[in-house]
């Protein structure tokens, strides 16, 4: 492969979209930089080399993408709930924009993260650390493997320069990839600052290059339909989000993709111990963002894009609020239906039938009340027999209230039976939506110290391992088994 990447000049690019979108910046170089892992399957997919000698320099921001001008977007977005007027990329660049590949992916937009201040920066140094480099490396790669819409992580670099948080950490820059960046607060911000005319050519970007079935519309049409499409993998992905027990600790509308993806892995985690209550980010002081609450959360946020698109939405402004709530009301019923069928999943039910709801929320307020691993107790339901009524021995290790416990394993018993339930086939099915590996924060976290002694190759066993979260791997037991007392609660903070 030749050492320069052509450029993509066809497609229309973020950059396009000129000056009011995105200022023209570098980013700062960072001395002595390294790689701690490469996703060279990933490379593959996008026709990187990852042996060409610009890629280094490049993914640590110490020289541009061959063929590419770097530059960071501003947007805004409601924190907490509360509208922030101006945000934007404060320690991100976006360096280059892909093709799309001949498998039908659409354009790729390749983004560092950490890679020095920009005019959006909100703080001096415009950095990452180690710690939340490699948090997000691992997890977006996870996730993806979890088959939850996500953006993806191609680099992550390390350099000496010391970074101050809570304590001096190294600097590090990871290199993101997505179809596009683009966020409810690119719309948030043209809304409230009033100018209405910066969103048609922002949503026809991302119309063109991502939701080309709808580019032929008339408008407001094609903007209708972006946006109906959008509610619906919103919803979809909290219910994903809702079925493996992730917590997302920032749903600020301006960490909310307008592709439906998982963006931004700030403060995270995986539940250990269940609880509906849990809240990953202890700067969240309210809870507003615990795991019983993202889905309102995920509704509420699109309820704030659909204000922000009212002048797209219809020419009168009445219209397009009715129009509007009629696109936000597909949330809740695109939501309800998704996460029933999930939910039936997780526990092998074939058919969904009235009462598998209370079924499903049962075996939950049990977990809740044991506090019992959330992973672990739905991959052990798969070898639950359902043609004996013997006790389900080595299900009910975890579980507080065994008399609860045990009636409902002989409702769900019946359940399966009533569709004939084959055991060894609904365990295959189970198996393949209840994963054995999650990153879990200890998980992470043993990486992290590694790493930050000098030892990558933890970065790159958990990396490995979870390309594969649902089937058992050579010594992979200790990965899969419960947290240690001390870590089953952990929160992580906002510059985690």
């Amino acid at each position: 492969m030749a050492d320069d990447p052509t450029p993509c000049a066809a497609a229309p690019t973020f950059a396009a979209l000129g000056e009011d979108y995105a200022a023209r910046v570098a980013p700062t170089p960072l001395p002595q930089p390294r790689f701690v892992h490469v996703n060279r399957a990933l490379a593959d997919e996008l026709g990187i080399d990852t042996e060409a000698p610009w890629f280094l320099p490049a993914m640590a921001g110490n020289a541009p993408y061959p063929g590419h001008a770097p530059l960071s977007s501003v947007y805004a977005g409601h924190q907490f709930g509360v509208f922030v007027p101006q945000l934007g990329d404060g320690r991100a660049h976006l360096i280059a924009s892909l093709p799309g590949g001949s498998a039908g992916r659409p354009p790729q937009e390749l983004q560092l993260k950490g890679s020095g201040p920009t005019p959006w920066s909100r703080f001096a140094d415009g950095r990452a650390v180690l710690r939340s480099s490699i948090r997000e490396y691992l997890c977006s790669e996870a996730m993806h493997a979890l088959g939850i819409p996500t953006t993806r992580a191609l680099a992550l670099v390390v350099s000496t320069q010391p970074v101050r948080r809570e304590t001096i950490e190294p600097a590090a820059v990871v290199c993101r990839v997505a179809p596009s960046f683009v966020r409810f607060g690119h719309f948030e911000y043209f809304y409230y600052a009033g100018q209405h005319q910066r969103l048609a050519p922002l949503a026809d970007h991302l119309i063109a290059t991502q939701f080309p079935q709808y580019a032929g519309l008339d408008a407001p049409q094609r903007y209708r339909a972006w946006l109906a499409e959008l509610v619906e993998a919103t919803a979809r992905l909290l219910a994903q989000w809702q079925a493996v027990g992730f917590c997302h600790g920032v749903m600020n509308t301006d960490n909310f993709s307008a592709l439906g993806l998982t963006l931004d892995y700030g403060p995270f985690g995986f539940l250990d111990a269940f609880a509906a209550d849990h809240v990953c980010n202890h700067s969240d002081d309210e809870g507003r963002y615990a795991y019983q609450r993202q889905p309102t959360i995920g509704q509420w946020n699109c309820s704030r894009l659909l204000q922000a698109a009212l002048p797209l939405i219809d020419a009168d402004p009445k219209a397009a609020v009715d129009i509007a709530n009629g696109l936000l009301d597909a949330y809740a019923e695109v939501y309800a239906a998704d996460v029933k069928r999930r939910w039936a999943d997780k526990l092998g039910l074939r058919e969904l039938r009235d009462g598998d709801a209370t079924l499903i929320n049962r075996y939950l307020t049990i977990l809740d009340r044991s506090r019992a691993d959330f992973t672990r107790s739905f991959r052990k339901l798969a070898a639950l027999r359902s043609d004996t009524d013997a006790a389900a021995d080595g299900i009910r290790d975890e579980i507080a209230d065994l008399a609860a416990f045990d009636a409902w394993v002989a409702d769900y018993r019946a359940r399966l039976r009533s569709e004939h339930s084959d055991d060894a086939e609904r365990a295959v099915r189970m198996n393949r939506v209840n994963p054995l590996y999650v990153l879990r924060n200890h998980l992470a976290q043993r990486a992290i110290e590694r790493a930050e002694a000098g030892d990558d190759s933890e970065v790159a066993r958990l990396h490995a391992l979870l390309q594969r979260p649902f089937d058992e791997q050579p010594d992979g037991a200790a990965y899969a088994a419960e947290p240690p007392p001390e870590a089953r609660h952990i929160s992580v903070s906002c510059s985690s």
